[in-house]
């Protein structure tokens, strides 16, 4: 039941062509336009400062803005009010959606891995097996997150909130360019955010091969728990 689920749950996923811009071709288009442009400040190669946020902001459009919008939509339509009617546990529904969810990103991961590596990326060999634990923590926090906007507002009002905050993510979270680049109060902001606590992270171990950090697991594992705990209480059926 849990393999079927989550079958579903990820081919949903993919054959959305808005998911696919949103997860794949503007990450695709933002890997290789801060990588060939000189945009900010960043060492030589570029693509090895800007593949680890490319990573994060792949993470945040499939386990936020993504899983918030479906799930606000599946509200508005009933669907997960006639799937709780079923047999299947809702254990199962929501371990399918979290299993989809890193399914998918997994899938960005190898696609935007060998785009960047034909762009002459070159990570830290030994960063590599560190990055998909946090790769996993970035998805579960980011999806705590999207099922407290997807489960408890109105479907319109979660596509405007949703991309609202994937865009102030983007600019000002650390993705689009390093901390160091933003003005000094929007930078100092952008380490407690999750955007730039799984960027700084990430980049920590695939470009320095060091330890990814205290202070960014505890945000990640912060918002996580802050949202997560919220959306028990407050995720509605319909």
């Amino acid at each position: 039941m849990l393999a079927a689920q989550t079958k579903v749950e990820a081919l949903l996923i993919i054959r959305h062509g808005e998911q696919i811009l949103l997860n794949l071709i503007i990450p695709l288009a933002l890997l290789i336009g801060l990588s060939e442009l000189k945009i900010g400040t960043m060492p030589e190669p570029r693509i090895n400062s800007v593949m680890p946020r490319i990573l994060a902001l792949a993470v945040m459009s499939t386990a936020f803005t993504g899983q918030a919008i479906a799930l606000g939509f599946d509200r508005r339509y009933g669907v997960l009010k006639r799937l709780s009617a079923t047999a299947l546990p809702r254990w199962t529904l929501i371990s399918g959606r979290v299993l989809a969810t890193l399914l998918v990103v997994a899938l960005q991961a190898v696609v935007l891995s060998a785009v960047a590596c034909a762009l002459g990326w070159s990570p830290s060999a030994s960063g590599l097996a560190p990055a998909v634990p946090l790769l996993v923590l970035g998805t579960l926090s980011f999806g705590a997150a999207g099922a407290l906007v997807g489960g408890s507002l109105r479907a319109e009002i979660v596509l405007a909130l949703a991309n609202a905050v994937w865009f102030v993510l983007l600019l000002a979270g650390g993705l689009a360019l390093p901390p160091a680049d933003l003005p000094h109060p929007v930078g100092m902001i952008a380490g407690y955010l999750p955007s730039g606590a799984l960027a700084e992270s990430l980049d920590a171990v695939l470009v320095g091969g060091a330890a990814p950090g205290v202070q960014p697991i505890v945000v990640l594992l912060v918002w996580g728990a802050l949202a997560g705990g919220l959306a028990v209480r407050t995720t509605r059926l319909t």
